[in-house]
């Protein structure tokens, strides 16, 4: 059988998937000639950029299943093709501490003003440093500081246990859980803290920083209601999917400080974000890198082919 993986893949899992004796295809194929060819494929492989879409897999007869490298399936029309017994396959755990990683390193660089300092650093001129270091200190500790996240799932939760572990107050707002469970393991030592999660108003009210890990799911959990509800001089962090975020609303905040700063990963338009909000001078940003790390990569790989193989393994 023949599997095609169209948006790229870490060579463990493209090892794996020749070793288990399939026929791979790892070459990009342009979404435009995706209806011609294929349909000679048993599988296809994608990240966020290929669109399998139903006009797509209705195309497809040998098509047995859809693997996405990655947590978000809005690139894929998932009801559909399950309907037509095609098995659509995800990776949710493989980048959760990437992502969490990327969305405290926002954080961080926004409490100490290192997204604006690093580009204002003078070539040279003693007055100039001076200028900017009394710009640039009055940054704050993130110790003591409430932090709510809005999605507990494997991400959600790892962004929850990074909070925990510099001292911060974690606020989760999920509808689907009533409490979270954060599990540690230092050295030989585990053990596990339990959270409660509370409604979106006492968070939106109470939180210090905010930030969202969650899919898009057609429209926007952060709009100018959620914005009217949040402290002043909140910070955002979205890390999550484009679209979640109302993002007039976001630079409509900014601009009256209602949010201090912004971390962004993910945009409404990705790839050509809204000017003005990439542009703002108080907003960090990053081309949706969260789960572009090497463990990441690596991780997903592994997992997708593991699930790929056996999705079509003979029943």
């Amino acid at each position: 059988m023949k599997i095609l993986i169209n948006d790229g893949i870490h060579p463990s899992g493209l090892e794996k998937l020749k070793a288990a004796g399939f026929e791979v295809d790892n070459i990009k194929i342009p979404q435009d000639e995706l209806a011609e060819k294929l349909p000679e494929y048993a599988a296809i492989c994608v990240r966020s950029a290929t669109k399998v879409r139903s006009e797509l897999i209705d195309l497809c007869p040998q098509l047995k299943a859809i693997g996405r490298g990655g947590v978000g399936l809005d690139n894929i029309d998932v009801e559909h093709a399950r309907n037509k017994g095609i098995k659509v396959l995800n990776t949710p755990a493989a980048s959760s501490r990437s992502v969490a990683e990327l969305a405290f390193a926002h954080l961080l660089s926004i409490s100490r003003f290192l997204y604006k300092s690093n580009r204002h650093m003078p070539k040279d001129g003693h007055d100039e440093f001076k200028a900017l270091k009394k710009s640039y200190s009055k940054g704050f500790e993130l110790k003591g500081k409430t932090i709510g996240i809005i999605g507990m799932g494997r991400i959600g939760r790892e962004a929850a246990k990074i909070a925990l572990g510099l001292d911060m107050k974690v606020l989760g707002v999920d509808p689907f859980v009533d409490k979270a469970e954060i599990k540690f393991e230092i050295a030989t030592n585990h053990f596990s803290v339990s959270l409660p999660v509370v409604s979106m108003d006492e968070m939106l009210s109470q939180s210090d920083i905010i930030s969202l890990h969650i899919p898009y799911t057609g429209a926007a959990v952060i709009t100018e209601s959620e914005f009217s509800k949040m402290k002043d001089g909140v910070i955002l962090i979205n890390a999550s999917r484009g679209g979640t975020v109302n993002e007039k609303a976001l630079l409509a905040a900014l601009d009256k400080d209602k949010v201090a700063a912004a971390g962004i990963d993910v945009f409404e338009n990705e790839p050509q974000p809204m000017v003005e909000l990439i542009q703002h001078p108080n907003v960090s940003c990053t081309p949706h890198i969260g789960a572009s790390t090497n463990e990441a990569q690596e991780n997903i790989g592994t997992e997708l082919a593991d699930k790929i193989i056996a999705a079509l393994k003979p029943a």
